[in-house]
């Protein structure tokens, strides 16, 4: 780097100055390095979560503006949580809630419409609660994944989940124009999430994704903190999926 394109990059204006952005599940992982990066872009985040503790911790970790304890598959909470918001916001983004893999012979209707719907319906319900609060050209971001593309016993019903939201994100994006709706589709993401649900064996998996990924590593919440970021400010990005997995849906697993 040239002293001149050093001298350049810090005059560089954030580019989030005077923007907030609200992380629906922003207490860890994703949404809590996605609140921090766009803190460094000059942004005003508001976080929420259910853990209470934890969010209050990721609050000081950040400076948030402020945050909410709740449980957002609750729409009343989610409702009162939006209109209790002081001010215009500028981006949402939603990180839950995480697959479930459950054999399918051994899932009942309940689970069935639990798992099909989840995403959607959070989606819909913050859609229609931050739509009225939301400045034009900003965006929604919704997480999804690449991994239940492909068809296994092991998978389940995810891949039929996975396969519902790219539609829905585009259909969504017409629906609320000019505010702008995009699905980040990510692989495996070495969070906290990632860590509870493989538990002793976190450590082989990591391992095997470094040997086998054409990026050379193990994808981490900064990456795809830094893809939610530049989807929030470049404006002619809306009803798109941008998946973010180092490469793992093209090798054998």
């Amino acid at each position: 780097m040239t002293t001149e394109t050093t001298v350049l990059s810090a005059q560089r204006e954030p580019e989030l100055l005077g923007q907030t952005v609200v992380l629906i599940g922003g207490s860890a992982g994703i949404g809590l390095e996605t609140a921090r990066l766009a803190r460094r872009e000059g942004a005003d985040v508001v976080l929420t979560g259910r853990n209470p503790e934890r969010l209050e911790q990721a609050a000081r970790d950040v400076d948030a503006r402020s945050t909410a304890a709740f449980d957002a598959t609750d729409p009343a909470a989610l409702e009162r949580f939006f209109d209790g918001l002081l001010g215009p916001i500028d981006h949402v983004m939603v990180t839950g809630p995480g697959p479930s893999y459950v054999p399918l012979l051994e899932m009942d209707a309940d689970q069935v419409r639990e798992a099909l719907g989840d995403h959607v319906v959070l989606g819909l319900e913050v859609a229609r609660h931050a739509r009225g609060k939301m400045r034009p050209g900003g965006t929604l971001i919704f997480m999804g994944g690449t991994g239940g593309r492909r068809i296994s016993r092991e998978l389940g019903i995810v891949s039929a989940a996975t396969a519902v939201l790219p539609p829905f994100t585009a259909a969504l994006a017409l629906e609320l124009a000019p505010i702008r709706v995009n699905l980040i589709a990510a692989g495996f993401v070495d969070t906290p999430l990632s860590a509870s649900l493989l538990g002793d064996r976190l450590e082989d998996r990591r391992n095997e994704l470094r040997a086998t990924l054409p990026i050379g590593r193990v994808v981490g919440p900064f990456d795809v903190a830094a893809l939610a970021v530049h989807i929030m400010t470049n404006t002619a990005l809306t009803g798109a999926t941008y998946d973010i997995d180092g490469g793992q849906q093209f090798i054998a697993s």
